[in-house]
């Protein structure tokens, strides 16, 4: 763990503030790419621990070239795309595979309390730089191993991207229209889900780490993480032998509690307890919807699916069909649960989130400002921090080298010499 007065100086390398963070401190090495590992590694920054991006500078991450993409001054873009999962990193090139990456790596890990890779299980042991020699430079280290399918298992060795996780933790099968084929999750939710199970990984290597001076692999697979998704799909099936399909927008069993058309688009409308039907019934139809369906006023009733296509959806939407999203909104407040469905140019305005500082914007020189997504997690005492810009290409790297890790003017340069950065 570095000192505050190292912790300053890397945070304006970095361009960001440099108020401590919960994880003021913490340095993190990072040598992942595309999403499931630099959003992992992003998270941590944001709640203030320095991430150095180590890229190869033969092979940088691919995803600088993705888009959307800003042009710039100098003539070379910006991707958003990878500026929203690298901020409030420091950059430095190495080429793991070069002679000289051995050394330079081990002074990073020796400075380091984190490392996360996202490399396929094997790779980072033939580059000799596998997790069993790591903690013999730093045995305190927290290595986060983020993969397809996990350091084990006959799949191990399997190449895997976000749809293979889909496909293989159960989420793909489950989801899309009832009575057609099963829809992929509109996200990269198993990149996603794989990288906020890598944090909570790596937040609880790190408290054992600080009670015992021991690190530990954290070892994470994106089926896992995508089968810890399907809701109470494992116990229907382990309980009651039912093997979930897809439903299209409707639950299982809760109803209502599904997506209704309306005048200008769609809302989720979920009244579905006795106390929200009543409610439903008084706010959006008449006192006389509620009084004059007795056989609806049971919840286990409007449970039922018959009941539900033949009296409940019908009622439902003669309610919503006149009015747009923004009159059933108004209409709802805080009586009942319903949402206006929201494209992204909506939800980017919406005040609650301007409310919750969820969009934030960065400047990048050259290129213009940037909105991005901000934290989710609020913190009173220690706000996360994001602001800061993703690192150019090794733009941090000979300072890096010199300043934090006591590399020679002629050692940097012998390395440059041989392709290592």
């Amino acid at each position: 763990m570095i000192d505050d007065t190292t912790r300053h100086l890397l945070s304006g390398w970095a361009g960001i503030d440099a108020a401590p963070g919960s994880l003021a401190g913490v340095v993190v090495v990072d040598v992942t790419r595309v999403v499931a590992g630099p959003y992992c590694s992003m998270i941590l920054a944001d709640l203030g621990a320095t991430v150095i991006k180590v890229e190869n500078p033969d092979d940088p991450d691919y995803t600088r070239t993705f888009p959307p993409l800003l042009p710039g001054t100098d003539g070379e873009p910006l991707s958003g795309f990878f500026a929203q999962f690298n901020r409030n990193k420091l950059g430095v090139t190495l080429n793991l595979k070069s002679p000289g990456a051995a050394e330079v790596l081990d002074r990073l890990v020796r400075q380091a309390d984190v490392l996360v890779e996202n490399f396929r299980p094997g790779t980072m042991e033939r580059l000799g730089h596998g997790y069993d020699r790591l903690r013999e430079v730093n045995p305190r280290l927290v290595y986060a191993a983020l993969s397809g399918y996990g350091q084990t298992g006959p799949y191990r060795l399997r190449p895997a991207y976000d749809n293979s996780a889909q496909a293989t933790g159960g989420l793909w099968s489950m989801n899309g229209e009832a009575g057609r084929p099963p829809t992929r999750v509109g996200t990269i939710i198993g990149d996603l889900a794989a990288s906020l199970y890598g944090v909570i990984g790596i937040l609880a290597a790190l408290r054992h780490a600080e009670q015992t001076g021991e690190g530990q692999l954290v070892d994470i697979s994106q089926q896992d993480s995508v089968l810890t998704l399907t809701e109470n799909a494992v116990v229907s099936y382990t309980a009651e032998g039912i093997v979930p399909e897809p439903l299209g927008n409707e639950h299982p069993f809760v109803r209502p509690y599904e997506l209704f058309p309306c005048k200008d688009g769609f809302v989720f409308f979920g009244g579905y307890t006795d106390k929200f039907w009543r409610i439903s019934c008084e706010t959006f139809g008449s006192a006389a919807d509620w009084a004059d369906h007795p056989d609806l006023q049971a919840m286990a009733t409007r449970f039922d699916a018959d009941v539900y296509r033949e009296k409940v959806r019908p009622l439902v939407l003669g309610w919503f069909a006149d009015r747009t999203k923004a009159e059933l909104e108004a209409l709802a407040g805080d009586l009942v649960p319903l949402s206006a469905v929201k494209d992204i140019g909506e939800v980017v305005e919406d005040p609650q989130i301007a409310a919750r500082g969820m969009i934030v914007e960065t400047e990048y020189p050259g290129h213009g400002s940037l909105r991005t997504f901000g934290s989710p997690v609020k913190l009173d005492r220690t706000p996360p921090q994001t602001s800061g810009a993703a690192p150019a290409r090794g733009e941090h790297t000979d300072r890096v080298l010199a300043d934090l890790l006591g590399f020679a003017p002629d050692d940097v340069a012998a390395l440059r010499a041989e392709g290592a950065i």
